[in-house]
């Protein structure tokens, strides 16, 4: 939820999806600022109670277009 309210008000789209590994997994498009911003957020912030040990972002690309509307939680 936290993530959700994060993403919506930097005005990203994307997803984040709590595993059962006690991980968190996602997709985060938008201008490159507001991306950096959100991965700044994402591995230091968090929601609240949250222990973040590390954070690793992968599979990086520019997009021409975005491909998702939104952001939202996924369960």
């Amino acid at each position: 939820m936290y993530s959700e309210e994060k993403g919506r008000r930097l005005g990203v789209c994307g997803w984040v999806k709590n595993t059962s590994k006690g991980t968190v997994v996602g997709q985060v498009q938008g201008p490159p600022d507001l991306v950096n911003e959100m991965k700044i957020w994402l591995s230091k912030e968090g929601s609240p109670g949250c222990h973040i040990s590390r954070a690793v972002f992968s599979n990086e690309r520019d997009i021409p277009k975005l491909e998702i509307k939104g952001f939202g939680t996924r369960y």
